[in-house]
């Protein structure tokens, strides 16, 4: 450590060198580097990533680094005391060294959370898959069930799986497990083992609580329980006629043919669900009196929120079902009741919108109320994304809940017996619209209150009761500090600020956040820079754009501290600054600003970030115009590929991994939510192998060719083109990967470092670094 400490500095300053002379890149200068990826960079962020372990009475403890190790920290939110030791490591250490035979030490402990005892007098935790209790300063082996605050109510959740078996969904009470055999629903006892086959008239691409239709694929039923383990709400999927994707792995002898249901846009049949409700005691299936829906949901383009069921709720006495049905191209939604009993179904209320409507981003953000039969709506009809309360019963709206120009992101949780809502909203802060906050209001619209305020990006945790939060809060150069508050935001207690001391006497520099206009000159965009460490601003740098357009996320990601995104800065290491612009078009802003290139996804922020570099090189003039490079993978591949096209005086060098180059070759639900149904959009002027003929620059292109994501024809489509068109390129292919590269994905990383320093750079790299291996 010390050893690199005294040589950071001259081998960043020698990269520059050679960058300016054209010269030679050494095996030394991707060390340097690689210094900078996570797993380097990580291990010197101190007293980071606190993630509370809440028990029963509020209290709670995390663990924190110490010399040479970690330490366990108590707090008991309601004394307002400092973190204490949770129990006497030393004495711990010493007890289980001794029960074991094995030598531990009180800063190294062999695990990572504990329970206490139900008299609250010992420490139960796990080694070597035992279980141990610690009390009165002795270590003995408890074989002893012991249900604690981490266990108890595991079943809670409508729909938890159960440990050990990822394809089967445990009922509320624990008692029953539901999986999917030979395409028909079944349940299990958990207790006995006894199978009962709920379903019988499922048939291959007719099963019931299958997850098999496009990209999205798993052996896991999709359904929910009902809150008495009695009712199991679910579909059968019919995908008899939708169109297959085909893949052939690479290996000796003959071909092995992987085939599975996969819908394109324009397909005249796609997955339709029909959807049931199943008594579980006496199996008896409900055929919802509606006309089959399309896989869709209001989230996304699958018909899961996380592993669960999206877009449907059981009321609390399991005698209703209240659901959304999505239509095909995303601009209609229908709020419905069924009847859980006869299977009759009610119309709510519907929301019609011109492109394309969304109840949230991470996860579903609408809310069914059960104690007052009250619907929590979420819409962007006021062009920011904010909560309707409706009557369930007339399908009136009662009132507007949340308003203003900021948009709420997720609903945390809601107090139906206080009436208030818990959630997050982005742009409440000047400074930077994609910071998050945590805030509550009534659900008569007022009592508005920030829980976390201050500007930066927040994530926050309740305590079981809900008097206290935990809050962590950053800025993508500012490191994080976590912070105890009471239920009215007021600041407790700093529980700890992380240390970044010992990562930056290696000569690591932050991300330079930025602002700029977007291409029509007057909404402001943001983004990161990454800049070389020996920075000289009377010197010339080449400029790499990391891209990734959306339409469901962007370049950025999260706006929180971290002390290495990818490789953007080992890449500003070997001597380029390299930027990701968050444009125009990507969530998480009003509803116009994620609507300004609907119907196109070819032209995607592709504007924006040459309009972006452009602002950027006239504030910062050591960046080089004459020598600007992008590159992305999955979208991004499809916008890199796009912009090396469009833009073909302005990019110069492009690495375009596994890229969505032709959207009618991709998955239906994404391409007909942000690009409208093919009829209506003009999807062949949009794809990439049109615009081959425009490269002037430096191309790689890269998949992997068992990519079930996007598939690889999309790839194939344009060495086709480029081809045809006379045009060189490079190419490197994958033979048994996925959508991301699995092992070989530092393979790609050096690959993408060579390109863009022979290429971008003008200097001749190392040959066959390897990265990988901790330095």
């Amino acid at each position: 450590m010390n050893k690199f400490l005294l040589t950071a500095i001259p081998l960043a300053m020698a990269i520059t060198v050679h960058a300016q002379q054209g010269a030679v890149l050494t095996a030394k200068d991707y060390e340097h580097a690689e210094r900078m990826l996570g797993y380097n960079t990580e291990p010197l962020v101190k007293r980071d990533g606190i993630h509370p372990t809440w028990l029963p009475d509020d209290r709670f403890y995390y663990r924190t680094p110490v010399a040479a190790g970690n330490q366990f920290m108590l707090v008991n939110p309601a004394k307002g005391t400092k973190a204490t030791p949770a129990f006497d490591h030393q004495k711990l250490a010493a007890g289980l060294s001794t029960a074991t035979g094995k030598q531990y030490t009180a800063n190294e402990l062999p695990f990572k959370s504990f329970n206490f005892s139900a008299d609250g007098k010992g420490v139960i935790f796990s080694v070597d898959g035992k279980q141990w209790k610690f009390e009165n300063n002795l270590v003995t082996e408890d074989a002893s069930a012991v249900k604690t605050a981490s266990t108890t109510g595991a079943h809670s959740r409508r729909g938890a799986k159960p440990v050990g078996n990822p394809n089967e969904v445990l009922s509320p009470n624990g008692q029953k497990a539901a999986y999917i055999k030979d395409f028909n629903l079944w349940v299990r006892d958990v207790n006995t083992n006894q199978e009962t086959q709920l379903t019988t008239d499922g048939v291959k691409d007719d099963g019931y609580a299958t997850d098999n239709a496009g990209w999205a694929q798993g052996e896991a039923p999709i359904l929910l329980w009902s809150p008495d383990s009695k009712k199991i709400a679910t579909f059968q999927q019919d995908e008899r006629k939708v169109n297959n994707m085909y893949l052939v792995p690479t290996a000796v002898g003959a071909p092995k043919l992987q085939q599975w249901k996969y819908p394109f846009p324009g397909d005249k049949e796609i997955p339709m669900l029909s959807r049931v409700i199943i008594d579980v005691d006496n199996p008896k299936v409900i055929k919802l009196q509606v006309d089959p829906d399309p896989h869709r949901s209001t989230l996304s383009d699958d018909i899961k929120d996380g592993d669960k069921w999206a877009d449907v709720y059981w009321s609390d006495d399991a005698t209703k079902l209240v659901f959304v049905s999505t239509n095909r191209d995303h601009k209609q939604a229908k709020v419905r009741i069924a009847d859980a009993a006869t299977g009759t179904v009610r119309e709510v209320f519907e929301e019609t919108v011109k492109t394309q409507f969304e109840s949230g981003w991470d996860a579903v953000n609408w809310r069914y109320l059960s104690k007052t039969n009250e619907i929590l709506w979420f819409s962007e009809r006021d062009n920011w994304g904010h909560l309707y309360l409706y009557d369930a019963a007339t399908g009136k709206l009662k009132n507007q809940v949340t308003k203003g120009n900021w948009v709420l992101t997720n609903v945390v949780k809601v107090d139906e017996k206080n009436r208030v809502i818990y959630f997050t909203a982005d742009g409440l802060e000047d400074e930077n619209p994609y910071f998050t906050q945590l805030c509550k209001i009534g659900l008569d619209g007022k009592g508005f209150t920030v829980l976390t305020p201050g500007a930066g990006n927040h994530t926050a945790s309740f305590s079981p009761k809900g008097n206290f939060i935990v809050d962590t809060y950053s800025k993508p150069d500012v490191p994080p500090v976590t912070v105890l508050r009471n239920l009215q935001g007021k600041q407790i207690m700093e529980l700890e600020k992380v240390d970044v001391s010992q990562l930056a006497a290696t000569g690591w520099k932050p991300v330079v956040p930025f602002s700029v206009k977007a291409h029509d000159g007057k909404t402001d965009i943001y983004g990161l820079m990454y800049v070389p460490q020996n920075l000289d601003p009377n010197k010339k740098y080449p400029i790499i754009d990391y891209i990734y357009p959306g339409p469901q996320g962007g370049s950025v990601g999260s706006w929180s501290f971290y002390s290495a995104r990818g490789d953007n800065g080992a890449l500003a290491a070997l001597g380029f600054v390299v930027v990701e612009i968050e444009g125009t078009s990507n969530p998480l802003r009003s509803k116009s600003y994620h609507d300004m290139s609907y119907g196109n996804m070819a032209d995607n922020t592709l504007a924006d970030q040459v309009t972006g570099i452009q602002q950027l090189a006239a504030r910062y003039p050591y960046m080089d115009l004459n020598k600007v490079g992008i590159w992305g993978h999955s979208g991004g591949g499809f916008a890199t590929a796009g912009a090396m096209f469009r833009y073909p005086d302005f990019f110069k060098v492009g690495i375009a991994e596994s890229g969505n180059h032709e959207n009618r070759n991709y998955e239906d639900n994404w391409g007909e939510r942000y690009n409208g149904l093919v009829e209506n959009s003009d999807y062949e002027a949009q794809a990439n192998q049109n615009l081959a003929k425009n490269l002037k620059g430096k191309l790689m292109l890269a998949h992997g060719l068992m990519d079930d994501n996007v598939p690889p024809q999309n790839t194939l489509l344009v060495v086709e083109a480029l081809e045809k068109a006379n045009k060189s390129f490079d190419l490197v292919v994958f033979p048994n990967k996925p959508h991301g590269y699995g092992e070989y994905s530092y393979y790609m990383m050096r690959r993408r470092w060579d390109y863009f320093v022979k290429n971008l750079m003008g200097a001749e790299p190392p040959v066959n670094y390897k990265i990988g291996q901790k330095k």
